[in-house]
């Protein structure tokens, strides 16, 4: 008798272990899509029909974190969204490839006000020279296509980028610099007869660009923030 009560009491156990782990795997994704649908309406990202937004919560279980509002680790993903010029000039539009952040000491601070603070985020940003190249070309109204490769010598905030093609019938071949400082993207082309288009990137707010380099597929820009609320954007939603 005693071994089928003892029996019983593991099968028990085992199912309602089972049910928790199911139970919390739903409240886990259900949260993680109430979270990816603030970000899209604070920050704009996901906002062209190809684009795509994911936010993970990490750690197992997801319900303890929830009832004490804590998190260890958030991450948030996103890419194919388009971000527009400052003074948004015609074809100024420019699609982001990639964007990582990774939110550490995630807190909930008002659940009605949807808002949490995160001790610290790390990531990056990515935009391929193809966007580069169409922007500028677009920018340029008139001439031949202007092409945007990787060129040596990025330092600090500061890509460097090679920019060839035509422009108002003649040939340009520069040597121009993506400036990423603040949430701010400029591009400066000696040569290409236009003023340095600014793009405003939207962020949680306390983070901001600490480093920009070209590499071989594009132009990768490093974010850093601490003490990093989030729920509220730069742009005052």
């Amino acid at each position: 008798m005693r071994r089928r009560w003892v029996k019983v009491l593991v099968i028990t156990v085992a199912v309602l272990a089972v049910l928790f782990t199911v139970v919390d795997r739903v409240a886990v994704h259900y949260a993680e899509n109430e979270a990816a649908q603030l970000a899209k309406e604070k920050y704009g990202y996901a906002n062209t029909t190809d684009g795509y937004l994911d936010v993970g919560i990490e750690g197992f279980p997801f319900l303890t974190q929830a009832a004490r509002r804590d998190f260890g680790h958030v991450t948030l993903s996103a890419g194919r969204f388009y971000i527009d010029t400052t003074t948004n000039a015609p074809g100024g539009y420019l699609h982001v490839d990639r964007l990582r952040l990774d939110l550490r000491g995630l807190r909930v601070t008002s659940l009605t006000a949807r808002s949490a603070e995160a001790n610290l985020a790390t990531g990056t940003l990515t935009i391929s020279y193809e966007e580069l190249s169409g922007v500028l070309t677009r920018l340029a109204g008139h001439g031949g296509p202007l092409k945007v490769s990787q060129a040596p010598g990025s330092a600090g905030q500061a890509a460097r980028v090679k920019v060839s093609g035509t422009v108002g019938g003649r040939p340009l071949d520069s040597t121009g610099t993506l400036l990423a400082q603040g949430t701010e993207l400029s591009l400066t082309v000696p040569g290409a007869e236009q003023a340095a288009p600014v793009w405003r990137v939207g962020l949680p707010e306390g983070v901001d660009f600490t480093a920009a380099r070209a590499t071989a597929d594009g132009v990768e820009i490093s974010l850093v923030g601490h003490q990093v609320t989030l729920g509220s954007s730069r742009f005052g939603t």
